[in-house]
């Protein structure tokens, strides 16, 4: 991760001056690299080995995934209007938006850049394919937003693009760079998928149930965005009459003030919608656990169970 770490700084560097500052503003809010972290353990779980040039191949590939990651954060924080990311101001909030979507254009480049280093027709494939993925994903979330009759399915569609397509991606460069059998590759892939289905669902469900000084971003923007995520859909669901009318003039009509925030808030918690959640993105977690089987018991097998667990125990 080190090392992932100095690439990722090492490319953001650009005799343009503002792309620099903004890069350093991204790079000093930190983040779970948790992406990244999925390519290097992968590699690692499948036995890669750098070749005798040196060249760490899954090093790059995890920095060119951050970026990717990166880009699409830099796009939706305009898209949303969102002023805060990973408890700082967001780079849209601080330079503005023109140089957040300039920005996040030139980390995707540098991300095409590394899968063109790395030279593998695979790699590029599995990387760009998810790449487009992610752009559907979200076109499909804007699709749905304010729109209560979106089905369970369509939800889960969303997540899967604007998320969990690219941990699949990850995990599965990993194997490719490793030259392991198909059914590693597969395994990988359904790790990733299922993990990443698990990190969105939890995602939901924190924009309504966490701690905002914790979370690092404002409590509640999915709400004033009008997003059809699983907590609003159970609540809407299982509400009576005066609540689905409640849901409809804020979720729909965009009619609300701060203080119906506090209202979805009580209704989402006496439905239960949190819990209906975090089920649904615990039994992601154990397919994403159950996955890994067709490897040997070993640490980092342990390691990347523990990741599944923790990002449904996860508060932020």
């Amino acid at each position: 991760m080190e090392a992932t770490n100095r690439t990722i700084v090492a490319r953001m560097d650009s005799p343009v001056p503002l792309i620099p500052q903004l890069a350093a503003h991204l790079v000093a809010a930190g983040g779970k690299r948790l992406r990244p972290l999925l390519v290097l353990a992968s590699a690692r779980l499948c036995g890669y080995t750098p070749g005798p040039d040196g060249i760490r191949r899954h090093v790059n590939l995890a920095a060119c995934v951050e970026f990717i990651h990166t880009a699409t954060l830099l796009h939706d924080d305009v898209v949303d209007e969102s002023h805060m990311r990973r408890g700082l101001a967001s780079a849209n909030a601080v330079f503005g938006n023109k140089a957040s979507v300039l920005v996040g254009d030139f980390l995707f480049a540098r991300a095409f850049q590394l899968m063109t280093d790395d030279g593998a027709l695979r790699v590029m494939a599995i990387l760009s394919a998810a790449s487009a993925t992610i752009a559907e994903g979200e076109v499909l979330q804007m699709s749905t937003q304010n729109d209560l009759s979106t089905s369970l399915e369509r939800y889960l569609e969303v997540i899967h693009g604007k998320t969990a397509a690219l941990f699949a991606a990850a995990c599965r460069v990993g194997a490719v760079v490793a030259e392991r059998p198909a059914a590693e590759e597969i395994a990988l892939e359904t790790y990733g998928t299922n993990l990443g289905m698990a990190f969105q669902l939890v995602d939901d469900a924190l924009d309504y149930a966490a701690d905002q000084a914790r979370l690092g971003k404002t409590v509640g923007d999915d709400f004033r965005e009008g997003k059809i995520t699983l907590p609003v859909l159970a609540a809407y669901e299982a509400g009576d009459e005066t609540e689905r009318a409640f849901w409809r003039r804020v979720i729909e009509d965009s009619d609300h003030t701060e203080a119906d925030l506090a209202t979805a808030l009580d209704l989402i918690d006496r439905r239960g919608a949190i819990a209906r959640t975090l089920d649904h993105a615990r039994r992601y977690a154990d397919a994403a656990c159950a996955a890994l089987d067709v490897f040997p018991q070993s640490r980092l097998r342990r390691q990347m169970t523990d990741i599944a667990r923790y990002t449904v125990d996860r508060d932020r």
